[in-house]
């Protein structure tokens, strides 16, 4: 059984997002009813340059601001939300020209985020798994329970995926956040340091979806994008390294499927320019990560390629996803 934390009380939470804004500590979207503690917290991770995550939950507090306000005609905001698009304002260390935007994360402000966030039920981190290597929209469980492997299909994106605890070391808010009661998911979508519009959009769909299938907001009607869903274990993830040094370039779209054998990419050398290697795939799957970061080095990250066995994968992801139903309609949900 995993440990359950003692949730902040309703009231709590309210003074708290009250005086974090009187602050300016902690900017955030607090939206929905204040009696009731959130359902639903989303947080764009602070300190990898997440701008695609930042960019979608701006919108989506946007989104959800004007179902509150009524702007929204048919839409209903019955539980309330928590977003955190960034830790503190996005001015960053050296803004100067050419300088990358790194933001400032003070250890005020990111106790603030974690006492925020724990009391609501459901909490989703955005974050990228690396600066140098592009994913697909995914959805990743750490050591999770059975409610969380069912939850994770409400997001609709193609993939979800199980890994080990110990893969959250990076993370400090996912160690902060395991012990509260709830569900917790990690997505992963796009590059660190740029903005990937379209898979902004796909996982403006997906959190779109999710408050629709959880009963957060009434009234939406998504379209049902999800047949291609795929639950994959750890010992589904076939990871691609490369075997020399250069320059390694791709032509090929994450979330695509790819046949064993499979040019990846070539790896150029720096000086005189000529081939050095044709990167394969050596299993078939979903390319689920490739390498966007041109330099690489013998034994580098170059692909990730998730490998199901199709039918059964699909069959476990919508059984999860109809025993989550279940649950919900004994519960009363």
């Amino acid at each position: 059984m995993r440990k359950r934390g003692k949730a902040l009380s309703n009231n709590a939470v309210s003074s708290l997002s009250a005086r974090l804004w009187r602050k300016g500590l902690l900017p955030h979207h607090d939206i929905g009813p204040r009696e009731r503690a959130p359902k639903l917290a989303l947080v764009a991770d602070p300190r990898e340059a997440e701008l695609n995550g930042m960019f979608v939950l701006s919108r989506l507090a946007t989104f959800l601001r004007g179902i509150e306000t009524g702007e929204r005609r048919g839409l209903h905001l019955r539980e309330r939300v928590v977003i955190v698009p960034t830790v503190e304002s996005p001015v960053g260390r050296g803004g100067g020209r050419g300088q990358r935007y790194t933001p400032q994360v003070s250890r005020a402000a990111a106790e603030a985020m974690v006492e925020l966030t724990q009391a609501a039920y459901y909490r989703v981190s955005i974050r990228p798994a690396s600066p140098e290597v592009e994913d697909m929209p995914q959805v990743c469980l750490y050591a999770p329970n059975d409610d969380e492997r069912a939850s994770a299909c409400l997001f609709g994106l193609p993939a979800v995926i199980e890994r080990p605890v110990e893969d959250t070391a990076p993370s400090d808010l996912m160690r902060a956040w395991r012990p509260c009661r709830g569900e917790n998911f990690v997505i992963h979508a796009g590059q660190a340091g740029g903005l990937q519009t379209g898979h902004c959009e796909t996982l403006f769909r997906a959190l779109v979806a999710f408050l629709d299938r959880t009963g957060i907001v009434g009234g939406l009607r998504p379209s049902n994008e999800d047949e291609d869903l795929h639950y994959f274990g750890l010992e589904q993830i076939c990871v691609v390294l490369a075997k020399q040094s250069g320059i390694f370039t791709s032509h090929l779209s994450v979330g695509r499927w790819v046949r064993a054998g499979e040019a990846l990419g070539h790896i150029y050398d720096g000086v005189s320019g000529n081939i050095q290697a044709r990167v394969v795939t050596p299993v078939a799957g979903l390319l689920a990560s490739v390498r966007r970061q041109p330099l690489l080095c013998a034994g580098g990250l170059v692909a990730q390629v998730l490998t199901p066995d199709s039918m059964a994968q699909q069959g476990l992801a919508r059984r999860r996803l109809g025993e989550r139903h279940e649950r919900q309609a004994r519960r009363g949900l």
